[in-house]
């Protein structure tokens, strides 16, 4: 007992680095993208990091000593609220990413501001959106938090059924246009808030990309009179495993069999030909499925 104990401790440790080593990875990333590219052309994003771009552009402030007291600040407030692990999470995460802003805008922002990596404006805002989502997206995926609004979506939710989604879209989208009657006045004022608007479902997107594109797979429905040819060469030829249930038409109360099929994504197309091949009269339904796990899929975690 003791030792299946010490494993499964050292499991759990080996398991934790991991996601602090991930989440490590995402917040350069994001730093990157934010002191390499959209600080440089004067964007504001949202979350927190948006209203410390404010801050900057407005009145001079560091955006990483901003970044930390305001969310160490949220933290407080917050506390009852939220785990004690996503606190601990939480803290470590600011002070690392506080960190690195801090490195990116004393080293990094001087030398792209002097040498820009991309030419075009619009490329480079871009390109800051990607990195940025690309980071959060990691962080995420490692159960880590970057503080900010996420703290105000998991308050608020705690007392209020109201999806923290929507509260963080909300809040973002209000940060943004607030840029616009908040700094001054230029002739590209309108168009850069357009482009910190653009920048939030790019964003967004990258989140949803690294956190679950590469566990999407698919569930397919298939109805045949052929259902034992097609369940065989699925197993044979794609070697992907299938289940084979009774049903019942009720508009002609016959019985029929269904196979089903969960497979990755990309083995869609696959399954579609090898079933028009034996029954081209075949009933196929398709949905998408996040995260399945087991053999075959990815690890239990």
């Amino acid at each position: 007992m003791a030792l299946g104990d010490n494993k499964t401790i050292k499991y759990l440790k080996s398991f934790y680095i991991k996601d602090y080593l991930i989440i490590l990875l995402g917040l350069v990333i994001y730093a990157l993208g934010v002191t390499g590219f959209i600080i440089p052309n004067k964007i504001v994003t949202g979350g927190l990091a948006g209203i410390c771009l404010i801050l900057k552009y407005k009145l001079g402030l560091e955006i990483a000593a901003s970044y930390w007291v305001i969310n160490l600040i949220l933290l407080v407030i917050g506390l009852k609220a939220v785990s004690k692990q996503f606190t601990y999470r939480t803290l470590i995460s600011i002070s690392i990413l506080s960190g690195l802003l801090w490195a990116g805008e004393t080293y990094l922002l001087p030398y792209f501001v002097a040498h820009p990596p991309l030419s075009d404006y619009f490329l480079s805002v871009i390109m800051g959106g990607l990195l940025c989502g690309t980071g959060l997206g990691l962080v995420y995926s490692a159960n880590g938090s970057t503080g900010g609004t996420d703290i105000i979506g998991f308050v608020l939710t705690k007392y209020y059924s109201i999806s923290i989604a929507r509260i963080l879209l909300v809040v973002d989208v209000c940060i943004v246009l607030s840029s616009f009657f908040i700094l001054e006045h230029k002739e590209d004022t309108l168009e850069k808030t357009i482009y910190g608007l653009i920048l939030l479902p790019l964003m967004w997107q990258m989140v949803e990309i690294v956190i679950n594109g590469a566990r999407q797979s698919v569930q397919l429905f298939i109805f045949s009179k052929h259902y034992d040819e097609i369940a065989t060469h699925i197993n044979s030829e794609l070697k992907r495993g299938c289940t084979v249930i009774d049903g019942v038409g009720w508009y002609s109360k016959s019985s029929q069999k269904i196979v089903i099929v969960i497979a990755r994504r990309t083995e869609a197309t696959s399954i579609f030909r090898l079933v028009r091949s034996i029954d081209p009269a075949a009933f196929v339904t398709k949905t998408n499925v996040m995260g399945v796990y087991g053999n075959g899929f990815d690890k239990l975690k």
